[in-house]
């Protein structure tokens, strides 16, 4: 804080803030902290006081007042805790001294924004130099800031009048030095109305604070939570806590939690991280929004993973992320993204569900869906009170259950898990099945692979020559129009196959510590291949009853069916290093063809292709990248049925 003007022994001290921003509510909290203040004005129109310290006294629920100007266009003023007035009055109230609404209530006050230096800056900068680059700007001037800013001024000497010593005035960049010289001699009573008639406040329904709020309401819950002190410390872990055991498998916890819940937890993990950043001191630290968006993707990262385990975001992505969303908001002219530019990163360089999940936390306030009002709720939209307001259109692919209707009761038998563990208690170890249509997707997977890995290999033996007496297989145009100048036509012949393909392996996912869960599948009729397979945990993702969902880190498929033994447990396999070596060991062992498809994101170690040239098999390895990103995350996905009874069910829970 600055002393803004001391030509008095008892000084004003006058804080310049930009509205409704996070940096400068921390600011004004840090100044009402160290310093000692007998009074409080800040820049809000008299003329709304009473309603307006209302909608103070209700924080932490969010209010907003509505009133209409001499032109009949509704003014729309949000009181939210992340903005430097609302601090004020609230710790000001909270310390039991005055608190007065300054500012001058006029109509047609010209429609112009300043050009301001990014609140950000204030983190890393500090105000006095963020001010001082303010104050270099030009700005423009509208006829009735003199008024304004003399009117601030008489209130701030009325306070001082009535007994405070030290009174503190916060209000905008652009009226600070007006302000300031306004205090340098008696202002007389501002000619204003004493009040509206026409005042309302309203609730903010949970869902329009996404839309209306100058923050990210994430931001703004982990302000408020913030300035209540320290967070609590953090539950034990559910991974380290005894679970129950239901044959192979076992729960450590039961029914997922709301999402009021768990948007908690995120509020708390980032409330805490300023606490911790300043070591063994109990003061807590200015909140830094690149952190809180940091914690903010990580939190939207697990809900991703537990609605869908197969979707997890790699570092390449957040590193694309970071880029992308710090080039969009330097295209606005912002140093930190918006919550629009933050959701186009994450759906521009993840995918559409975690674009969901980023927007569904970020939107999320959790004491505005819990308070209970006594004022009409009020569902309002960002097109209803902005002009040029973005749009992003997010196409979910993740099916989350629903409660049914009245309708629905009679075409579903589908139900929610009534205590935790009841969906598990069918997994006795026998009778474990797979879901068929996911079965047929599958073994079309493995048959276009077998098709694809001939065709590559044929290519590798081709051979092109100058048309003589046969087209052979074909004109090659690209070796033809090269030689154009010679006059000669050439023809291209296609290797021979050395054989067929009886064995495929694909591996998505080479990492052993991620993918414990191993099992080998026999074929149920001659359709059908022996898999073998290393995938997540079904306890992971429970998603009916006797039915898990798991994803694939890698799976082999070898035709005919019913030959397969246990290949994680053969000590044939002692030597591969890998599960993915395990797979493709395997695939050589029980191919009756002499070629093996493998497709992965590195070709295998020398020594196994020595291995398969020594037993007279060729493997014919496919990169991973040139299959299609959509088909490899789809087939990645299957679930583990209880029983061949919970097919009659499946189709209602797999999604």
């Amino acid at each position: 804080i600055v002393q803004m003007h001391d030509s008095r022994p008892d000084p004003f001290f006058v804080l310049p803030v930009l509205h409704q921003r996070l940096e400068f509510a921390d600011c004004v909290r840090a100044a009402m902290r160290d310093a000692r203040f007998d009074a409080v004005a800040v820049e809000i129109p008299s003329s709304l006081e009473s309603t307006w310290l209302r909608a103070i006294d209700r924080l932490p629920a969010i209010s907003a007042l509505l009133y209409e100007n001499a032109q009949d266009q509704t003014i729309f003023l949000p009181v939210q805790p992340a903005d430097p007035m609302v601090e004020a009055a609230r710790a000001a109230r909270e310390a039991g001294i005055p608190v007065r609404c300054a500012d001058l209530d006029v109509d047609g006050y010209a429609d112009y924004r300043d050009h301001v230096p990014d609140p950000y800056a204030v983190l890393r900068l500090g105000l006095p130099t963020v001010y001082d680059l303010f104050r270099r700007q030009p700005r423009q001037r509208d006829p009735h800031d003199t008024r304004r800013e003399a009117a601030m001024a008489h209130h701030a000497q009325q306070l001082r009048a009535d007994g405070a010593e030290r009174v503190l005035l916060v209000c905008g960049m652009h009226h600070v030095e007006g302000v300031t010289r306004a205090l340098g001699q008696e202002q007389a009573v501002p000619l204003t109305r004493p009040r509206r008639q026409n005042i309302r406040l309203v609730h903010l329904h949970p869902d329009s604070l996404g839309e209306v709020l100058s923050e990210i309401p994430f931001h703004v819950a982990v302000y408020e939570s913030h300035r209540s002190g320290p967070p609590p410390a953090p539950e034990a872990n559910p991974a380290t806590e005894p679970g129950r055991t239901y044959g192979p498998f076992r729960v450590l916890s039961g029914r997922s939690r709301d999402r009021e819940d768990r948007a908690v937890e995120a509020v708390t993990r980032a409330a805490r991280l300023a606490f911790d950043a300043g070591g063994a001191s109990p003061r807590p630290q200015p909140l830094d929004r690149l952190k809180l968006q940091l914690e903010l993707l990580a939190s939207a990262e697990r809900e991703l993973v537990a609605a869908a385990p197969d979707e997890r975001v790699k570092a390449w992505q957040k590193l694309n992320l970071a880029r992308f969303g710090r080039n969009l908001a330097l295209a606005d002219g912002a140093l930190v993204p918006d919550l629009f530019n933050l959701i186009a990163a994450a759906r521009g360089c993840v995918s559409d569900n975690f674009a969901w999940e980023v927007h569904r936390l970020a939107t999320c306030y959790p004491e505005q869906a819990t308070s209970a009002t006594d004022l009409p709720t009020a569902r309002i939209q960002a097109n209803e009170i902005f002009d040029g307001v973005r749009k992003l259109r997010i196409h979910r692919l993740i099916r989350q259950p629903k409660r049914p209707d009245w309708r629905s009761l009679l075409k579903t038998r589908r139900r929610d898990e009534r205590w935790p563990g009841e969906w598990l208690e069918g997994f006795d170890g026998e009778g474990i099945c797979s879901y068929p249509p996911e079965d047929l997707i599958v073994e079309d997977f493995g048959r276009y692979l077998k098709r694809r890995g001939k065709s590559v290999l044929s290519e590798d033996r081709a051979r092109t020559v100058p048309f003589t007496s046969s087209v052979l297989d074909g004109i090659d145009v690209r070796e033809t129009i090269r030689h154009w100048s010679e006059g000669k036509v050439f023809v291209r012949e296609l290797g021979r196959v050395p054989g067929d393909v009886a064995s495929v392996v694909v591996i998505f996912d080479d990492d052993d510590d991620r993918y414990s869960h191993c099992q080998t599948w026999l074929g149920e009729h001659d359709q059908e291949s022996d898999m073998a397979f290393y995938s997540t945990e079904p306890t992971e993702g429970i998603v009916g009853p006797g039915i898990c969902r798991v994803t694939y880190g890698g799976f082999m498929l070898s035709s005919p069916p019913q030959r397969m033994l246990d290949v994680w447990t053969d000590p044939d396999y002692r030597i591969a290093e890998t599960k993915a070596e395990v797979l493709l060991l395997s695939a050589l062992d029980y191919s009756r063809e002499r070629i093996v498809v493998h497709v992965g994101p590195k070709p295998p170690r020398p020594i196994l292709q020595q291995l398969a040239a020594r037993l007279g098999l060729k493997i014919q390895h496919l990169p991973l990248g040139t299959l299609s990103p959509s088909t490899v995350k789809r087939i990645r996905v299957m679930h583990v049925l209880s029983g061949h009874e919970k097919r009659k069910i499946a189709r209602d829970y797999i999604w």
